[in-house]
């Protein structure tokens, strides 16, 4: 098993090399300038000359995207759990809490950054909104999918409906609240980001990884703004991961799907 994960992790890593090499050959063979498509050693010598600009910008979209997905987290399973308790409630409220997914968040961000202002807490509020359709639709799922069986199991011997919902519903539900947070932690930076394009800074010079993706593409600094699009998809895979390891955490020792499977 061991050998066969180092080998997958072997082939991804040259996949990537091929890729960056290739990226690479393209700027060579046809004289592309770097404010039209810079190459990987150009961004990475961004990289190296800009990062502590680009640490704290990135620290600062951490800040919101992290503050609003947990926010989100406790919201939602809290709505969750009301939906799952009442059904005439689930039936007539649910649907609401859809349009969240379908109204574009372009749409939103600008409201919310009129209401309440520019900086870190309007794009902590944008991010909020844009995490906590998924978690409330999965959870729900997750809440109202026990076995009947085991549902009538507790109703047998007389179990209230708190003792339905902790010890049998949110145990059941986790899997698909871990599917919802992983969709959730996604979304989560593209909500900071789009966030920060409408709410700018309060500090003029500082700002997150939009805010700062606004300032290089009004310079031209295409290889830093490349830096920038790098920077914020190592923290979008950082809150997946992060969400895989709390998911397995949670599941390994009971639930199939976080165990190894047999042909692995």
């Amino acid at each position: 098993m061991r050998d066969k994960r180092g080998f997958i992790a072997l082939s991804s890593a040259l996949v990537l090399a091929c890729l960056l090499g290739l990226w690479q050959a393209i700027i060579w063979i046809n004289h592309l300038p770097s404010y039209i498509l810079p190459g990987p050693l150009g961004v990475a010598e961004t990289i190296a000359m800009r990062y502590r600009s680009l640490l704290n910008s990135l620290w600062i979209t951490t800040e919101e995207a992290a503050g609003g997905l947990a926010a989100s987290v406790v919201t939602g399973l809290a709505i969750a759990m009301v939906f799952a308790q009442w059904r005439w409630l689930r039936q007539t409220l649910y649907p609401y809490t859809i349009l969240l997914q379908t109204v574009p968040i372009v749409a939103i961000a600008p409201l919310v950054i009129f209401w309440i202002g520019p900086g870190i807490f309007a794009v902590t509020v944008v991010t909020f909104i844009i995490c906590l359709a998924p978690i409330i639709a999965n959870t729900t799922q997750g809440l109202i999918s026990v076995d009947e069986n085991l549902v009538n199991l507790f109703v047998i011997y007389d179990a209230s409906p708190a003792q339905m919902l902790f010890k049998l519903r949110l145990p059941n539900a986790l899997p698909s609240f871990f599917t919802g947070l992983r969709i959730a932690a996604g979304i989560s930076v593209i909500g900071g980001i789009t966030g920060e394009l409408f709410a700018g800074s309060t500090s003029v010079g500082e700002g997150g990884l939009g805010y700062a993706m606004i300032y290089a593409n009004n310079q031209m600094e295409t290889s830093y703004l490349f830096a920038l699009v790098f920077a914020a998809t190592v923290l979008g895979f950082s809150f997946f991961f992060v969400v895989m390891f709390l998911e397995w955490l949670a599941l390994h020792n009971w639930h199939e799907s976080s165990r190894p499977q047999l042909s692995e």
